[in-house]
């Protein structure tokens, strides 16, 4: 692979591209270890205020996400300690969160909103994100999730918030042009179908791609809605049924499964990615970077939960998790494939199997990472 300027000039045999190189090329030997594409983690939210591992351990104790979410734990818990954090105490903390994602071989990171649930709050958070990207070696893609949760001050009047969200955050979000996406956690309890429409569509209005939460931990619909809104992606869809996945197929809705809650929250039921994929659908898979139900960056792992939970073939999830990924983030003609004319982002792992990527579970196996063609470091 012959890489100048930051992007990738030609690939093919050692030999041919020797041919091609200037004097003055650096080579990098990858003999015995395999490269990838940077994976793209299309769905994380990487900015937040300090961790849940108190309702981690009360889920080992037999609580479930929602009795802890009736308790005033879950969302809104975080909500609280995203809320009490300034500017500089997330971005340092989000800056952590971008190293974990670079050894583990990620170089393009969708990143939502969601934890302040009050205009200045989700500003700041989008204002957080920006930094992130001026500072970071990895690209993040924002997405603005203000109807992640009905906050506190909100849960006797939710229709108050749902105005909120659609006459100040979507206008301030799009006047500032802090976000590319809008989201919304379309669930039993948080956001129902009526309320996620009137959200999206309004989102629409503002120039926002969508993307949506939806049939996470119970079947309310929001595959449909997806379809009919043509959103860009349909995202968790751990209770979606057939009817819904021929209607996301239908629509070109790419569904993006996050194996990781599902493994984290000690639930069984995982997509059904064989039918989605025999459908046509050009699965994604992402990690679902967060503090409560999937606080993993690692993609690796996601490779080994989609292979082994999902039966998807090793190949097929690493198609998931970069050039099926970079399509759901408008990001195709640019990322997610070793090819000419693409921006040089790749990974060396050593190993001398892409498979060993989702075999060795547990372990990173990540040796260096490339973006633009330069190699970054990352702290250990």
């Amino acid at each position: 692979m012959l890489v100048r300027d930051g992007a990738i000039v030609a690939t093919g045999r050692s030999d041919e591209i020797e041919g091609q190189l200037p004097g003055d090329a650096e080579v990098v030997d990858a003999t015995g270890r395999v490269v990838l594409p940077g994976f793209v983690d299309a769905h994380t939210h990487p900015v937040f205020g300090g961790n849940r591992v108190d309702e981690f351990e009360m889920r080992a104790r037999g609580a479930t996400y929602e009795e802890i979410a009736a308790g005033g734990g879950g969302i809104r818990s975080t909500v609280r300690k995203t809320r009490a954090a300034t500017e500089d105490e997330l971005l340092a903390q989000a800056r952590k969160h971008a190293g974990w994602f670079l050894r583990c071989g990620t170089t393009t990171v969708e990143a939502k909103s969601g934890y302040g649930l009050s205009v200045d709050e989700e500003i700041k958070i989008l204002r957080v994100i920006q930094r992130l990207n001026k500072e970071s070696a990895i690209e993040f893609v924002p997405t603005f999730l203000g109807a992640h949760a009905i906050p506190d001050e909100f849960r006797s009047a939710p229709e108050q918030y749902v105005a909120l969200v659609i006459h100040k955050m979507l206008p301030c979000v799009a006047e500032e042009q802090l976000a590319e996406s809008c989201d919304i956690f379309c669930e039993r309890g948080y956001f129902d179908l009526a309320d996620s429409e009137k959200i999206l569509r309004a989102a629409q209005e503002h120039g926002l791609r969508l993307r949506m939460h939806v049939d996470q931990l119970t079947n309310s619909g929001g595959a449909f809605l997806a379809a009919r809104l043509h959103a860009a992606t349909a995202d968790h869809l751990e209770q979606a049924n057939a009817a819904e996945i021929a209607a996301l197929s239908e629509a070109g809705v790419q569904p993006v499964l996050l194996p990781g809650s599902v493994y984290s929250l000690g639930l069984t039921r995982y997509p059904r990615a064989r039918e989605m994929i025999e459908a046509g659908l050009a699965v994604v898979l992402a990690t679902d970077f967060n503090p409560g139900s999937s606080p993993t960056p690692s993609m690796p792992m996601i490779l080994s939960l989609a292979t082994t939970q999902m039966k998807m073939t090793p190949a097929e999830s690493v198609t998931a998790a970069t050039i099926n990924a970079a399509y759901s983030l408008n990001r195709g003609d640019k990322i997610g494939s070793l090819e000419a004319g693409k921006l040089a982002n790749f990974a060396l792992y050593d190993c001398e199997d892409y498979r060993e990527l989702a075999y060795y579970f547990g372990m990173l196996q990540t040796h260096s990472v490339y973006v633009r063609g330069e190699r970054v470091s990352f702290s250990w």
